[in-house]
């Protein structure tokens, strides 16, 4: 797993909640891929994945993984029990960019992410790599911008070094006009853009049950309470439009029509990792009787994203091995911005399903 924001909390939670889980320290709580319908897809062992990646941090991964735990996070007995493996993952960090000064250009950044991504592969001797971006919410780039923003940069290497690519986040990544061309041709698959896992993952379950129960939702509102670095990305406007486009789509495809109402995304950074997210639902039921549901949903999210990470990664790298060499909306039961299909979680989790059978069947 090469990850795109190497030295943040989700990556941070994602490696040591692998080795623990591993080493059978705790049980796979959150973790599909480790259910039973699962057993016999032919995924990567937890215990097999090896971990590196780009960030433009310099902070140790311990000591990273030390300070999620001071603020609860993360176990204190868990971040002891992962040390060797945090040290490991803290070795194959490279340095991401661009940062601040930086004058190379997007072929020179290309090129070098690329040459960091296949040194990886070749050192470590994996039988593939997958890219995951985990990186923070980067605003969408301007309409015909010269440059690619960052997170294009990385899907462009991912590509470019025959891997499979995973966009957890609500950055452009592969889905820049720039790289149609290359992601068609480039044999590999890939998925998604932007992780659900609170808010709108209760309103993929909601949503349509107030259609199929013909009920009218006159209003659909919502409040975002976060600190952390994705409260202090999310705290510049352009990022929080881009977070807000996924959360708006799944209302729109499941209702049919987007209501009224927005989102509001707040920085409090006395919240550390934690978030609070707040939906209010106007509906009108029989007779034109007005009605409301109210939602609260809190939550640590590096410790709601990391499972999911896991699974993406080990899909995606199944699907590789399978020769699947294209989008996968199959994997749209863990995005807010699937690469297609209905953005109701059951019939997401159907598609899931079928796609571990196809899996299986390709062994």
């Amino acid at each position: 797993m090469w990850l795109i924001g190497a030295r943040g909390s989700v990556a941070t939670t994602t490696v040591v909640g692998c080795a623990t889980v591993a080493a059978g320290l705790c049980p796979p709580t959150g973790l599909v891929t480790e259910t039973e319908p699962f057993a016999a897809a032919g995924l990567p062992a937890l215990s097999s994945l090896v971990f590196g990646g780009h960030d433009t941090a310099d902070w140790p991964l311990p000591k990273r993984a030390e300070a999620l735990a001071e603020q609860g996070v993360l176990p204190h007995r868990f971040v002891r029990a992962a040390h060797r493996e945090l040290a490991a993952a803290d070795r194959e960090i490279r340095a991401g960019g661009p940062s601040a000064g930086d004058t190379r250009t997007d072929e020179e950044l290309t090129a070098a992410f690329t040459a960091d991504i296949e040194d990886f592969t070749r050192r470590t001797g994996v039988a593939r790599t997958v890219v995951v971006n985990v990186a923070s919410t980067e605003p969408a780039p301007a309409e015909g911008a010269a440059r690619l923003p960052a997170s294009s940069l990385y899907a462009a290497a991912a590509l470019r070094a025959g891997c499979a690519y995973v966009n957890f986040t609500p950055s452009t990544g592969i889905r820049h006009p720039a790289l149609a061309e290359a992601a068609r041709t480039a044999g590999v698959p890939y998925t998604g853009r932007d992780g659900k896992t609170g808010q709108t993952l209760l309103r993929a379950v909601l949503a349509p049950m107030f259609r199929q129960r013909a009920l009218d939702v006159r209003a659909w509102s919502g409040t975002n309470l976060l600190g952390g670095g994705d409260g202090a990305a999310l705290a510049d406007a352009a990022a929080a439009a881009a977070k807000n486009a996924g959360k708006n789509r799944v209302l729109e495809d499941s209702l049919g029509a987007l209501p009224e109402g927005e989102v509001h995304i707040d920085d409090v950074p006395a919240l550390g990792e934690w978030k609070t997210a707040w939906d209010h639902v106007a509906f009108e039921g029989f007779l034109g009787s007005r009605m409301v549901l109210q939602t609260i949903w809190q939550g640590c999210d590096s410790a709601l994203a990391a499972p999911l990470v896991l699974d993406l990664a080990r899909l995606a790298a199944r699907a590789h091995e399978a020769g699947i060499t294209e989008s996968l909306p199959e994997l749209g039961f863990y995005f807010k911005d699937p690469d297609g299909g209905s953005s109701a979680l059951s019939e997401q989790y159907a598609a899931l399903l079928r796609f571990a059978a196809r899996l299986a069947e390709a062994r």
